[in-house]
């Protein structure tokens, strides 16, 4: 989803607070070491010097020199790895440390934005968004076979199987999954499970009902002087999110727009093998006379179908007092 300079100004204030916090770790530990250590500021000048020769000699092509430096280099190193050893000490403790090792904690690897980068979006989305505080109540640890008759109760017990089945093999294997049944089954809330489960294990998730979904890819297509940076902005989020969930579908209106850009999100995401989870009050015979049969095939085809037993388990919970 697109950012505001506002929100990207956040993240990047973040980046810089993260470098900052790791210099200063840094320059505490090599403080530390040197002072522990007081031979190790002048070896540490002298193979500085040793690799500037060398530069120079491979410059100048003098490939004795560049041999006699090579070993001086080794023998040097040697000595520095250990003085260290002796004192307990590495070469990773006097180097740079960083949260993110991938990007630098620049939250770029080279002109793409690094993985650490789009989480921290969707963190921000979601913490914005007051999904946070939906996942504190709607997870694994709250969820409750006791909503369900003692007949849908085995049946739905082995639908969470299934889902965390799901999130084990997330990592290994490319899979969809499609939750149907009656509104109020807790197609939803079991949605946020995995939301939960996955974010908790650094994935991006991608959470949008229906509505929000085609609403948002419309001002991508239609919104704006320039569609097309629009375009930019949004579809990485829907597109390259590791989960992408689709809620509630079918309570959009469906028209043309709607039918040919849904076809195009699940089939790029297959494309792409991105899991993406949707939830739907519409059987398959509907689902396919609304979005037609080559969306309904793909789904068929590509997800794993879950159908979710019981009768609305908000309106037993409004009926039950203290529920």
């Amino acid at each position: 989803m697109p950012l505001l300079n506002s929100q990207y100004e956040a993240i990047m204030r973040s980046y810089a607070k993260r470098q900052a916090r790791n210099r200063q770790e840094q320059e505490e530990r090599l403080a530390h070491i040197y002072n522990l250590i007081p031979q190790l500021p002048s070896l540490e000048a002298s193979l500085a010097s040793l690799r500037a020769d060398k530069v120079r000699a491979a410059i100048e092509g003098d490939t004795a020199a560049q041999e006699h430096l090579t070993q001086e280099l080794d023998k040097l190193c040697n000595a520095r790895e250990q003085l260290l050893s002796a004192h307990g000490y590495t070469l990773q403790d006097l180097s740079a440390s960083y949260t993110c090792p991938d990007c630098h904690d620049t939250g770029y690897i080279g002109t793409e934005k690094c993985h650490c980068f789009l989480q921290a979006e969707i963190d921000l989305l979601y913490h914005q968004s007051h999904l946070n505080d939906v996942l504190k109540r709607e997870n694994f640890h709250t969820f409750s076979y006791s909503w369900y008759d003692k007949a849908d109760q085995d049946i739905m017990k082995r639908r969470v199987m299934e889902v965390q089945l799901f999130i084990e093999a997330f990592d290994k294997e490319f899979q969809n999954l499609f939750l149907m049944g009656d509104v109020g089954t807790g197609k939803t809330f079991l949605s946020n499970c995995i939301a939960k489960e996955l974010m908790d294990t650094g994935h991006s998730v991608v959470y949008l009902t229906a509505f929000q979904l085609f609403q948002l890819l419309s001002k991508a297509v239609f919104g704006g002087k320039q569609p097309e940076e629009a375009d930019r902005q949004a579809y990485p989020y829907i597109f390259d999110c590791d989960l992408l969930i689709i809620d509630d579908l079918g309570t959009e209106l469906p028209n043309s727009f709607t039918v040919s850009q849904f076809f195009l999100c699940i089939n790029e995401r297959i494309l792409r093998r991105k899991s993406t989870l949707i939830s739907s009050n519409l059987n398959m015979n509907v689902l396919q006379s609304i979005y037609s049969e080559r969306t309904s095939s793909r789904i068929i085809s590509s997800y794993t179908i879950l159908q979710l037993p019981g009768k609305d388990i908000r309106i037993r919970k409004k009926l039950q007092p203290g529920a």
